[in-house]
């Protein structure tokens, strides 16, 4: 096999050799389905409830507030459905920004189509949310603010903190979608005031597939999937038990090493900026230069395309992105970019790396070198970049 240096942790981690191993004797050994009432079926059962616990103490809620799912995806519709059809009594205002994720804009556009309004919120340069506009668009009718922790594409981290203080003020809702926080930020759901809280094991080097919905207690969150009495009846389907143990050791082992790891992560992010910066000339990086996830970089090239480069990047062993993987098929520039006021054709030219504990600094120095070279071959060959050199020369 070529060489790989892995740089998409944003969409998916390796599932750690800690976390299979924890998963395994549910799979052959302890098999049971936690509902049954027989002894062998408790050990399912006592597992379930102990990953639950131990994924409520890492947010600090209570074990009966986390409810599983199948990732984050579903979290963020259950959060947005439920809320909207439990508490449109009061209204059927809510209040998101444009720089979500899609699972929760395209619920939103669901929404629409039912007769709620949605005001999608605007953001500055760097992507934090405009604060002084969420406010001002809160409405007698406002009932749910939905604001992601920290942006999956370009890092930047919300200031969840004076966003959750607001809703409180308001009497509001408040959920926000944790994918790519949870596991690389300290996170606690009463300091925040966060009423709902979405995340993902396999953002953390847990397994796809499982993931939970953070849901306060007193929120009156109607049932998402109906048909058994799993998750307190309000999500039905047998558990899904190797995926839930797999996510609690996950979890556990994410906290333990969170300031270590994030640490390392921190300080080859910021190298891999200032190189590429440095040495690739007519980049910008996307995103707050600080105040941004500890393992992501974003960049725009100009005049060339974001898809030629991850092809020709591919080549070289690397693995990156231009934005979501759930939209890495569109051939659209990034919703993200252009909110922050990328025009289209710098937006098309992104590249979105997301680095790991595993991650070396040797292994960011071949990214740059790789990446410097395959820029100056693609710039080479457009005309765009041509004509900009030639109206420079012209103008000194």
């Amino acid at each position: 096999m070529k060489k790989l240096i892995y740089l998409d942790n944003a969409a998916t981690t390796r599932t750690s050799e800690e976390v299979v191993a924890a998963m395994l004797p549910y799979f052959t050994e302890y098999y049971g389905n936690p509902s049954s009432v027989y002894e062998f079926a408790g050990v399912s059962k006592k597992a379930v409830s102990e990953s639950r616990r131990t994924i409520a103490e890492t947010i600090g809620a209570k074990e009966n507030e986390i409810y599983f799912t199948a990732g984050g995806s579903e979290a963020d519709n259950w959060a947005l459905k439920a809320a909207a059809e439990a508490y449109q009594d009061k209204g059927k205002h809510i209040i998101t920004t444009k720089i979500e994720h899609h699972a929760i804009l395209h619920t939103a556009e669901y929404l629409e189509k039912r007769g709620f309004e949605i005001t999608y919120v605007g953001v500055d340069e760097n992507g934090s949310v405009k604060l002084d506009e969420l406010e001002k668009a809160i409405r007698p009718d406002t009932i749910l603010i939905s604001v992601m922790f920290a942006n999956n594409e370009i890092g930047t981290v919300q200031p969840i903190r004076e966003i959750g203080a607001i809703a409180k003020k308001h009497g509001i809702l408040f959920h926000t979608d944790a994918v790519q926080a949870y596991g690389q930020l300290p996170i606690q759901v009463d300091e925040y005031n966060i009423d709902m809280m979405s995340a993902s094991a396999h953002k953390l080097n847990g397994p796809k597939g499982i993931g939970f919905l953070y849901i306060r207690k007193g929120v009156k969150i109607r049932s998402f999937v109906h048909g058994g009495a799993q998750e307190r009846k309000r999500r039905a389907g047998t558990e899904n038990v190797p995926g839930i143990v797999g996510f609690g050791k996950a979890a556990e082992l994410a906290v333990k090493s969170m300031a270590e790891r994030t640490q390392k992560e921190t300080e080859l992010r910021d190298y891999l900026i200032d190189r590429v910066l440095k040495e690739v000339p007519y980049t910008r990086l996307n995103g707050h230069r600080t105040n941004r996830l500890p393992n992501n970089a974003n960049f725009s090239f100009q005049f060339i395309e974001g898809e030629s480069l991850l092809i020709l990047l591919d080549n070289d062993g690397i693995c990156g992105s231009s934005g979501s993987a759930c939209t890495s098929g569109s051939l659209d520039p990034s919703h993200v970019l252009l909110a922050i006021g990328l025009p289209h054709e710098i937006a098309h030219g992104s590249l979105r790396l997301t680095l790991s504990a595993e991650t070396t600094k040797e292994d960011i120095d071949y990214v740059v070198d790789s990446i410097r070279t395959i820029v100056e071959r693609l710039r080479s060959m457009s005309p765009l970049y041509e004509d900009f050199l030639k109206k420079n020369a012209r103008n000194r």
